[in-house]
């Protein structure tokens, strides 16, 4: 079994004067740092990015991160797959391991999103802030919209979630939105797509992830280790009828990574979830079983997933608060599941987690997914 033995990542934000490099390098040294190695041990890595070569006409990133931390000679492979880009990596870093290629492995995801001279900031400057900013979130409007036609789901349970996640990244000073918003301010910010209001839209940001994994033989003289139980990636089902109201790719991997990890959702104490949009977590949260589908949003009304509560979820801030630096979004869902496993994580700590689960889902194909990731995580 692959282990986890360091974690790092930088704060979220708009990072102007910073470049993906620097971030990238900034969270890498924070890994190797985290576990007490130096950067002679990797012996491989693996690097996420998603929007490099389309903002900046930049490709294979990865060789110039890695180089920066005093890593070449390696294999280093650059990986890109919407949102999953840094779990990806992660998946493909345990994979070597497993294999037997290499016992130590540096997984790192860097994302530069805020570029004004691009447009990137102020909403619909470029074509690619307009499919950002308008085109992904009209399509979550849509699921949003049958959730509530066909379930019942109010408005207010869908700004529950966007509310309980900005009291979690209060609490997380790595996160972009720290200030606690009520129900009702998150419901009469500006309309984006109806229902959703802005303030239900996740934020673009700047930011870097990495992870350093190794076999169970590096990691035995390693204090403080997370067990990876299991890892899945999917790929969506593009053939079938589009049911707005159930993510079935979501519902599978889930299956999958059950299956494998040997647990079901009653035995995960934690779960980190893509909830790019309101609705989302909503969805998230019935895929894995943690209710029936269509109660999504009583879950969230009854406090269930607020820190403190049965299942808590998102209390990172998830990517409505903390921000969704694309790429480095699936690693830093690990950086904080690694961190309630070690009993790290301060004010935010979930008392006696030992069980921990990440899903992260990525672009839209014919009314489904193009890539969907859940990583189980023990101690």
């Amino acid at each position: 079994m692959t282990t986890i033995i360091g974690i790092g990542v930088t704060p979220f934000g708009q990072h102007v004067d910073r470049t993906i490099v620097s971030l990238g390098v900034e969270a890498g040294l924070a890994a190797l740092k985290d576990a007490g190695l130096s950067a002679a041990r990797v012996r491989a890595g693996f690097f996420a990015n998603s929007l490099a070569a389309r903002l900046f006409g930049d490709t294979t990133l990865g060789q110039n991160v890695f180089a920066a931390l005093g890593l070449d000679a390696l294999p280093i492979v650059n990986t890109e797959n919407a949102c999953t880009s840094g779990a990806t990596a992660l998946y493909l870093a345990r994979l070597a391991i497993e294999a037997g290629e290499a016992d130590v492995v540096l997984a790192i995801g860097a994302e530069k999103m805020c570029v004004p001279h691009l447009g990137l900031i102020d909403s619909g400057s470029t074509e690619l802030d307009t499919q950002l900013g308008l085109v992904t979130p009209a399509t979550f409007a849509l699921r949003a919209a049958r959730h509530i036609y066909e379930f019942g789901t109010t408005p207010r349970q869908l700004a529950a979630v966007a509310a309980k996640n900005r009291d979690h990244a209060a609490l997380n000073p790595n996160a972009m939105f720290r200030k606690p918003e009520t129900i009702e301010e998150i419901l009469s910010s500006p309309m984006i797509a109806d229902p959703l209001t802005r303030a239900q839209c996740c934020p673009i940001a700047d930011g870097a992830a990495a992870v350093l994994l190794a076999s169970d033989a590096v990691a035995a003289g390693i204090g403080r280790a997370i067990k990876v139980r299991a890892a899945v990636l999917e790929s969506g089902s593009y053939e079938g009828p589009v049911d707005l109201a159930r993510w079935h790719t979501d519902q599978r991997t889930a299956r999958l990574a059950y299956e494998k990890s040997s647990l079901g959702p009653e035995d995960i104490d934690l779960i980190e979830c893509h909830d790019a949009f309101t609705i989302s977590e909503i969805l998230h949260c019935e895929a894995l079983g943690l209710c029936e589908v269509g109660a999504g949003g009583t879950l969230v009304e009854s406090g269930a997933t607020r820190l403190g509560g049965r299942r808590p979820v998102n209390v990172s801030g998830g990517l409505l608060s903390r921000g969704h630096p694309v790429a480095a979004t699936g690693l830093a869902q690990i950086h904080e599941l690694v961190l309630q496993l070690r009993q790290e994580a301060g004010a935010r700590q979930v008392t006696g987690c030992r069980t921990a689960l990440a899903q992260c889902m990525g672009g839209d194909k014919a009314g489904d997914v193009r890539s969907c990731t859940m990583i189980v995580l023990c101690r």
